[in-house]
């Protein structure tokens, strides 16, 4: 699963509105929400301090969080959340309630490995990455911190699609019509370069 789970303390909210919300914020809380597994959201409250620590933490819309409404815990993946465009601190969250069957769709980081055993980046050509995130359909609390491209033996020319990466299990992408690229090898510009003057010379001699 992606990082470790965490838990934080509510206080349920009995107001909501902007003046209840701007209250709360002026006390250091931020007014939240958790929706979904087909019951009634729940307005709450949570400390400022420790909701911008578990944000600056990372993965934090990929995070299994619990938690504690007065004693009653809740299992949520928070979904989204708004900060103030000029002070940049957190205005409000929603999570999404999960059990263990429980199926979300997250925007998952790709990382590259093997780069030295590529033929193309060793000739000198150049990654160029179409997709720095893969939106997946993935269980829960099984959400990958990322997923992993191998360039072994990837030549210029050569694009890395989707079917050429192992995805975890119960795991797919939302993108189901194509298989779309995630990166390509391209020569370089100085490739280029060498290349037409090569050319050049092939010519003059002619």
């Amino acid at each position: 699963m992606s990082h470790d789970t965490y838990e934080l303390k509510a206080q349920p909210r009995d107001r909501t509105g902007k003046g209840a919300a701007r209250e709360l914020r002026r006390n250091s809380m931020v007014p939240a929400v958790i929706y979904g597994d087909k019951k009634d959201p729940l307005a709450i409250a949570l400390p400022q301090k420790e909701l911008t620590m578990r944000l600056h933490a990372g993965g934090f819309l990929t995070t299994v969080a619990t938690i504690d409404v007065d004693g009653k815990k809740h299992q949520v993946l928070p979904k989204d959340y708004q900060t103030d465009p000029v002070r940049d601190f957190i205005v409000h969250v929603d999570f999404l309630r999960i059990s263990k069957n429980s199926k979300v769709v997250v925007n998952v980081p790709v990382h590259f490995e093997n780069e030295d055993a590529s033929p193309g980046l060793k000739r000198g050509g150049v990654l160029n990455i179409v997709r720095h995130e893969v939106e997946l359909e993935c269980p829960a609390t099984a959400i990958p911190d990322y997923i992993q491209v191998d360039l072994s033996g990837v030549n210029i020319g050569d694009s890395i699609h989707i079917s050429h990466v192992t995805l975890p299990e119960n795991t797919k992408p939302t993108i189901t019509d194509r298989d779309f690229t995630i990166a390509t090898v391209a020569g370089s510009s100085a490739m280029k370069s060498e290349e037409n003057e090569a050319n050049e010379e092939a010519d003059e001699a002619e």
